[in-house]
């Protein structure tokens, strides 16, 4: 009875300490204040994309910090309302509706086109600016084109602008052979590069369709390697990326075939390893490389304190989420205004530098025309003497993102096939 009356005495003081140590962590976290700005990101913590959406919350969460030390935007603090989107088109239409509920002022993120697509159409209706951080298909600037919607990232036809002479100065009237994503990017990438490359004759160049969030390509890389071809293109991203590259340097296909991924990542680079990695060329916007080679101070000073914080180098993922921060505080500020008209006008036509050269918000369909990096992962031995492990790109070649972006007439050209008007549509406010 007595260790039974002991127990009944502590509960009631365990449960106030508890409820104590609560309050104080609780009373820790920054109070939400009603004019506070809210952000809603809207990235991939899990499914096939998850590495490249860590680095997006990392760089969000690094400029968020940043700007609410420099006094917030127009004197208002920023903060973060984050969601899981799985990559996932459903979980995304859920995430945008309820940032939207909570009053989220813009939403951004994404690390796959059909997700983009969906959040984009979402804001659209309810008026709100969305940014699309990794969304390289086409049809999010053609078919999909609005007015709320702007694309941080390079799309697949200047990826292929990047692409296509390098290879086309190696390997022209050689066999291709492609492994694609069966979802609107996929479709974009090999289009473009089959395109840029005059690899479109199927039964020459043959290719196959794979599902998101596949784990097992033998089946496909035996194909690939019966074929016998001069270039293997494993349009594929993240995870999916990586499964499929380590299961062709085991089958040995690197032996015989140039490797091609067209959208590289430093986190698909660092799943798949620096063995699987060596000698597969691809492109990107940004590496942590570039700031260095640029000369560019304010980007090197990201990169800096992204290591200081988190241990590691930056990716592109993260460069695009802390870049369109940046870019809606710049908007908002010269727009001296939060009302989504003025800062999608604010940001048409506008030219910046911040982490890289020169980018541009085109106003025709709101690409960022931006210099694009053709890479090639470097020897396992160089990735290892780097002090984070992480060096796995040399930069062979870059191009201006004038050279590359689809011309403005067969944009609208491609709108009107599509059964759509040569522009955007208006917003309140234009002028006639």
């Amino acid at each position: 009875m007595r260790g039974s009356g002991t127990s009944r005495g502590r509960t009631p003081r365990l449960a106030a300490l508890l409820g104590l140590a609560l309050c104080l962590a609780l009373a820790a976290l920054p109070a939400l204040a009603a004019d506070d700005i809210l952000l809603g990101v809207n990235y991939p913590l899990t499914g096939p994309y998850s590495v490249e959406g860590l680095d997006q919350i990392r760089a969000a969460r690094l400029a968020v910090d940043e700007i609410n030390a420099q006094g917030g935007i127009l004197g208002r603090r920023v903060e973060l309302v984050p969601r899981d989107s799985a990559s996932d088109v459903l979980q995304t239409r859920l995430n945008v509706r309820d940032l939207l509920d909570e009053g989220c002022r813009m939403i951004f993120g994404g690390s796959s086109s059909a997700v983009a697509i969906e959040a984009a159409r979402l804001c659209a209706e309810a008026g709100a600016p969305f940014f699309g951080t990794l969304t390289y298909s086409t049809a999010f600037g053609v078919e999909n084109g609005r007015r709320t919607a702007f694309r941080e990232c390079p799309d697949a036809r200047m990826t292929a602008g990047v692409l296509g002479p390098w290879l086309n100065a190696r390997f022209a009237g050689k066999k291709y052979f492609y492994i694609t994503a069966d979802y609107t990017w996929g479709w974009s990438a090999e289009a473009t590069l089959r395109r840029a490359t005059g690899t479109l004759d199927l039964e020459a160049n043959p290719g196959l369709l794979t599902p998101l969030g596949a784990t097992d390509y033998t089946a496909e890389l035996e194909q690939a390697r019966d074929a016998q071809p001069a270039v293997l293109v494993l349009a594929l991203f993240g995870k999916d990326m990586a499964y499929a590259l380590e299961k062709a340097v085991e089958m040995g296909l690197p032996r015989f075939c140039q490797i091609v991924v067209p959208n590289l990542t430093l986190g698909m680079a660092e799943r798949a390893g620096a063995v699987a990695m060596h000698g597969v060329v691809g492109a990107t916007p940004w590496t942590w490389k570039a700031p260095a080679l640029l000369g560019q101070a304010r980007g090197q000073a990201f990169v800096d304190e992204f290591v200081r914080r988190y241990r590691r180098y930056p990716s592109t993922s993260g460069a695009s989420a802390y870049t369109i921060v940046y870019e809606y505080k710049a908007a908002a500020e010269a727009a001296k205004s939060l009302e989504p008209a003025d800062v999608v006008r604010a940001l048409e036509g506008r030219t910046f530098r911040l982490l890289k050269d020169d980018q541009t918000w085109r106003a025709l369909d709101h690409q960022n025309v931006q210099t694009v990096f053709l890479v090639r992962g470097n020897p396992p031995e160089k990735v290892l003497a780097d002090p984070l492990r992480l060096d796995y790109f040399e930069i062979l070649e870059a191009r201006t993102g004038p050279e590359i972006v689809m011309g403005e007439e067969e944009w609208r050209e491609l709108r009107k096939e599509s059964g759509l008007p040569p522009r955007l549509e208006r917003l309140e406010g234009d002028q006639p």
